[in-house]
């Protein structure tokens, strides 16, 4: 039986979120299954979608980091009629054809605000006289609320509409319980995969890379304290100011803003956009300095290059610091806090990494193989 899927994916601000969910589509594609992939923000240039069914809904994104609100490519910020015509958008996709799978990307764990959408879209599946299996696909590390009820709320959810949790993670690292309290309420419906990501790249060309310190910052939309340090720091310090300084700027920056990076960037450092060969490059460097979202810790973690993190943390974000204090406690990084970074705290950081040894650690990878074969058994299961 060729079964067919349904993936649901909206990213904010960063990447992370498409780039996890195309994985595991075209790992469910590699094992025969047809994939519809709808997403709810333009996919990046850099992202290879393979053979998956694109559906472009009505896009939106979070104009900053607070997530508090939604607004239109252009800025507009979307009314009744617009969160109208994308439930109708989502259905209509859904309903294009006869779904085995639904596969949400993070909600209900997160992307609480498209409960507008989702929760329509999960009662009309449910509905149908042969449901289709329903699962959620969820990173190492949950954003912590402030408000408890937030967080009851999402396993009230789970255990409502949800027949899966995947979780991508490496369970002898990090667990569902480190970053959510009700943990043990869905326990039933957790299953671990290991990392999503990995996948091969590119080689890096001639000797790029090489001994570098190599400096990256995702799409880059809430980077600009990091970028700014950097630009400035090579000179002050100790242990890497012999090595050429790469700055990678992701495609979320815009012309104007990466053009006035460019021009800032003195002897030894050099400015370009982000790069597919990335994950090369940081097998061969020096040290990586970077956010830590979650697919460029992955990348760090396989390439075992010592790291700095500067973790988003506005607003209230957790996860990026949780994940990287956690690298910090197995040695693999030092944390160098957003708040207050300055040119010389960077330099100091940096110092202080380049003195980590290399890690052979093998993380727990395949999470994109290892989704789509938890998600055939039970299609398989419950198809019996």
């Amino acid at each position: 039986m060729r079964f067919k899927a349904f993936i649901h994916v909206q990213h904010l601000l960063g990447t992370g979120h498409v780039v996890r969910a195309t994985g595991i589509g075209k790992a469910l594609a590699a094992k025969g299954v047809d994939i519809t992939l709808a997403s709810g923000n333009k996919i990046p240039p850099t992202l290879d979608t393979g053979p998956l069914k694109i559906v472009e809904l009505p896009a939106c994104k979070s104009p900053d980091a607070a997530f508090k609100r939604l607004v239109t490519l252009d800025g507009q910020d979307i009314d009744d009629k617009w969160k109208s015509d994308r439930v109708n958008a989502s259905i209509q996709a859904f309903e294009a054809d006869e779904f085995d799978l639904v596969l949400t990307e993070t909600y209900p764990f997160g992307r609480r605000q498209l409960g507008f959408e989702l929760t329509p879209l999960l009662e009309h599946a449910k509905a149908k006289v042969r449901p289709p299996l329903i699962a959620t696909s969820i990173r190492d590390i949950l954003v912590r609320k402030k408000e408890l009820w937030k967080e009851e709320w999402m396993a009230d959810q789970a255990l409502k509409y949800y027949d899966r949790v995947l979780i991508h993670a490496d369970p002898d690292f990090i667990q569902l319980a480190d970053s959510f309290p009700f943990a043990e309420r869905v326990d039933h419906l957790v299953r671990y995969t290991g990392y999503v990501g990995g996948d091969t790249r590119p080689e890096a060309k001639g000797a790029d890379g090489d001994d570098e310190i190599v400096i990256s910052c995702g799409g880059g939309a809430v980077a600009e304290s990091l970028l700014s340090a950097a630009l400035d720091a090579r000179p002050l310090c100790r242990r890497a100011e012999d090595a050429v300084w790469r700055v990678l700027i992701g495609h979320d920056v815009s012309d104007d803003a990466f053009a006035i990076y460019e021009k800032s960037a003195t002897d030894g450092v050099i400015v370009e956009r982000a790069r597919r060969d990335f994950p090369d490059l940081l097998k061969r460097a020096r040290l990586s300095v970077s956010q830590a979202g979650y697919n460029t810790v992955l990348d760090i973690l396989i390439a075992g290059v010592p790291a700095v993190f500067v973790p988003f943390a506005q607003e209230n974000e957790t996860e990026q610091t949780q994940r990287a204090e956690a690298l910090a406690r197995h040695g693999r990084a030092i944390v160098a806090p957003e708040t207050g970074l300055t040119p010389e705290r960077l330099a100091a950081a940096i110092d202080d990494a380049l003195a980590l040894p290399r890690s052979h650690h093998q993380v727990l990878l395949g999470g994109a193989d290892k989704s789509a074969d938890i998600l055939i058994k039970d299609l398989e299961t419950r198809n019996a």
